[in-house]
């Protein structure tokens, strides 16, 4: 090779390497901002993980402590005052999480979620408030198994992707609470709103700002 060609293939070598990225390149750069962008814009983020694995923690608890109640009555209250701190501690989780990754609570994505969220809840609420009245514990826990998932379902349907998955969890340990034994509710409980809110808290903390 002579010197010639030598200084030939630096040249192309340089021209090469400080050359503009190709239209091509570009074009795709912009589409996959665009697509980010509106998946964000879109997209209700401020779901808790970190408040999601609190209400885990507390719901393994609740479920030791309704093992040991002798009568369905204390097992059923005692879910019932650890629903009520699971909601306070998920209300403050959504709200400490909007404030940090600056997202507005009265945005068009977090009135989808709300809006798509309370329905099922609702219906739980007033199935629960007739159970308890009729003294028909045995569909509590399928009721609040299947409700609580179809909620993050369809709230989550507003959220990042990860969240109707966590809800589809639920459904299906609801649909196995309708065909085990009675005994075994406050397993299923432990399982869904314990250990599930843990592992899909820890996911969402580490992938979607805390």
């Amino acid at each position: 090779m002579t010197q010639t060609d030598k200084f030939r293939k630096m040249e192309e070598r340089e021209e090469y390497e400080t050359s503009p990225p190709s239209l091509h390149g570009r074009a795709m750069e912009n589409l996959a901002f665009i697509r980010e962008t509106m998946e964000r814009s879109t997209s209700f983020t401020a779901v808790p993980g970190y408040g999601g694995m609190l209400m885990g923690a507390t719901a393994i608890a609740a479920s030791i402590i309704a093992m040991r109640q002798t009568e369905s009555r204390g097992r059923f209250l005692t879910w019932l005052i650890e629903a009520f701190l699971a909601f306070a501690i998920g209300l403050f989780a959504i709200w400490q999480k909007s404030k940090i990754t600056n997202t507005s609570l009265t945005s068009a994505p977090a009135r989808k979620f709300a809006f798509g969220y309370a329905p099922p809840i609702l219906g739980g609420i007033i199935l629960t408030a007739a159970f308890w009245r009729s003294g028909v514990f045995e569909f509590m826990v399928p009721s609040w198994l299947l409700l609580y998932g179809a909620a993050v379902v369809t709230g989550g349907s507003f959220s990042v992707r990860i969240v109707p998955l966590m809800g589809w969890c639920f459904m299906v340990l609801g649909a196995a609470a309708l065909f085990v034994p009675f005994e075994y509710g406050d397993w299923l409980m432990m399982t869904g709103f314990g250990f599930l809110h843990l592992v899909f808290g820890f996911i969402i903390a580490r992938r979607y700002g805390g």
